[in-house]
């Protein structure tokens, strides 16, 4: 660096950096006051000023566009408030590819907009990240948690170091019924037990879930946390491999059909990841047939991909749900799905546990090549092994 040029922030543009960050950390869902002790309430000064583009060549995002005025480096635009913790972890960042100077700059704008509005408002970015994996078939599901957070990053952060896990290790496998017995009364009483405090309780009330299950097992968990809990559902994508979510297809949309007559035993099939016949529901059910149907015009696993998708399954589901119980009433729905994990969480959350009727849900049975009685879901959304 030329020698005229220093460290040195002017005290008027410190003023400024202050007034701009309302004393609070411009790292997104950071927020701390910087002004006072979170320990003892007592004054101090916990603030470093960082600099967006570096301020020397060779830092993790380099001189940008100070490059052919480097007397500017150290201007209000090139300077973020920030706690020692965030100012090194974006530091440490040596090649700039995670805290891009692109993104700092949004932060320092979002931050210094927000405290135009109302000094003080923190952005909620917090979540509780909920990790759900039983037997499928014979494989088992392990779900990487860091890999999970990376998803998150940058809309959202965990609250908490660790993850709420839901999992049992069980070595029945899901042919069994005493699997669905097992897996479904653990999955209550672990949902009562690790989420249900959260939501009374604690501070934070956002959810990220990811989840590897039997689809019975995903609609039982999807209805544990209903549509009024905020939730975000996620899902394990083959191309490209993660769980970060992907842009909206354009001209997609879900297909309804409805049975031609409205008298027999109600049934839904959920035709998404393959088309479910309506031979394999008969090869399980005697006796007349009301099959309705939601599906896709080509149905694949790897249809979904953006978070739209499955908003508008959640809303398909929701007016469909009360288009059958007009024609069938309290008569238990037979459902039949094949769909994607994140779509069978968002089923059990579109469900209205007061209002809905009866659900029987089956699983394709891999050992048996047809469809078997899995788990009955009532009024309380705690499932029973038939």
């Amino acid at each position: 660096m030329p020698k005229e040029v220093t460290r040195y922030i002017s005290r008027p543009v410190e003023r400024e950096l202050w007034g701009r960050a309302a004393g609070r950390c411009q790292f997104s869902g950071c927020n701390i006051l910087l002004y006072v002790s979170a320990v003892t309430s007592e004054a101090v000064n916990l603030s470093e000023k960082a600099h967006i583009y570096s301020f020397s060549e060779k830092g993790p995002r380099g001189w940008g566009p100070f490059k052919n005025n480097l007397s500017t480096i150290n201007d209000i635009s090139n300077l973020m408030l920030m706690c020692h913790g965030c100012h090194k972890k974006i530091d440490q960042d040596k090649k700039g590819q995670r805290y891009k100077s692109e993104l700092l700059i949004r932060w320092k704008a979002s931050h210094e907009g927000r405290v135009k509005t109302v000094t003080g408002i923190e952005s909620d970015k917090k979540t509780h990240v909920v990790l759900y994996g039983a037997n499928i078939g014979s494989e088992k599901s392990p779900i990487r948690y860091h890999d999970c957070v990376g998803a998150l990053f940058p809309k959202k952060y965990p609250c908490h170091e660790a993850p709420k896990i839901l999992s049992m290790k069980s070595e029945l496998k899901d042919s069994n019924s005493a699997y669905w017995r097992a897996e479904s009364e653990h999955l209550y009483k672990s949902y009562e037990r690790n989420i249900a405090p959260l939501i009374d309780q604690d501070e934070c009330k956002n959810f990220s879930i990811f989840a590897l299950a039997p689809q019975p097992l995903l609609i039982q968990l999807g209805c544990l946390f209903t549509e009024k809990i905020d939730v975000e559902t996620y899902q394990l994508h083959r191309e490209p491999k993660g769980w970060s979510w992907q842009d909206h297809p354009a001209d997609f949309e879900f297909i309804v059909n409805r049975p031609m007559g409205e008298v027999g035993i109600p049934v839904l099939l959920i035709s998404l990841s393959d088309k479910v016949s309506e031979g394999r529901v008969s090869s399980v059910l005697d006796g007349l047939l009301s099959v309705w149907e939601v599906t896709i015009s080509r149905p694949s696993n790897r249809f979904l991909k953006s978070q739209e998708q499955l908003l508008m399954f959640r809303q398909v589901i929701a007016q469909l749900m009360v288009e059958i119980k007009d024609v069938h009433g309290r008569e238990p729905l037979n459902i039949m799905p094949v769909m994607p994990v994140a779509c069978a969480i968002e089923l059990g959350r579109a469900r209205m546990p007061k209002a809905d009727m009866p659900w029987v849900i089956y699983d394709h049975s891999i050992k048996e090549q047809k469809f078997i009685k899995a788990i009955e879901i009532a009024g309380d959304c705690n499932g029973n092994n038939s």
